[in-house]
């Protein structure tokens, strides 16, 4: 069974109806280190050795954070700039990443139809997410699709369930070895057909 790292970004976590359903669902579940950046650093002081540990021990990563100004929140961006050093995520001799998985979850205020070329956003959240896949492909990593959970301001509670719920499938999933060829022909993880049938 793979191990998985949840990186969380949210300076506002406590506000967040649609991260506080998320999040409560796979914190405490076998197999899962749920990381709550913005609880351990808030001084952005981030303890670098103590990171690479962590990443060294596991398997899966998820940036799991809202979708801020199309991007993540500064210090998941930190956490990015410090702890993937040259030569060790990357580099001649940085091997430390090779071959583990990584994948966003975000939550976003806009629905799918203003993210694409004829949608307010002009880009998809793919494209938007460039910089993560990239990041990933330069360690050495298999990227996925993101999970995605759109117009968080209009959700019920049934609905914030049910994506709670695709999160958990997610990470079992995951451990089971869900690869990119699974998720072939899709734009984002929650609309594989298994994800929603666990």
């Amino acid at each position: 069974m793979k191990k998985i790292l949840v990186l969380f970004s949210h300076p506002t976590f406590e506000k967040s109806r649609a991260n506080t359903a998320l999040v409560n669902h796979i914190k405490d579940m076998e197999g899962v280190t749920f990381h709550d950046l913005y609880e351990r650093y808030p001084d952005f002081h981030i303890d670098v050795p103590a990171e690479k540990e962590l990443l060294n021990t596991h398997d899966v990563i998820i940036w799991h954070h809202p979708f801020y100004w199309y991007s993540c929140p500064p210090l998941m961006k930190q956490w990015m700039d410090m702890v993937l050093e040259f030569d060790w995520a990357y580099g001649p001799n940085g091997k430390a990443l090779q071959n583990k998985t990584c994948l966003n979850v975000i939550t976003t205020g806009g629905s799918r139809e203003v993210y694409c070329s004829e949608g307010s956003n002009s880009f998809t959240v793919s494209q938007f997410l460039r910089p993560f896949e990239q990041t990933a492909n330069l360690c050495g990593m298999e990227y996925l699709l993101p999970f995605t959970v759109m117009e968080t301001h209009k959700l019920s509670e049934v609905d914030l369930s049910n994506y709670a719920n695709q999160y958990e499938n997610l990470i079992t999933l995951l451990k089971d070895n869900l690869t990119k060829k699974d998720c072939k022909g899709f734009s984002f993880l929650n609309d594989i057909p298994k994800l929603k049938n666990q």
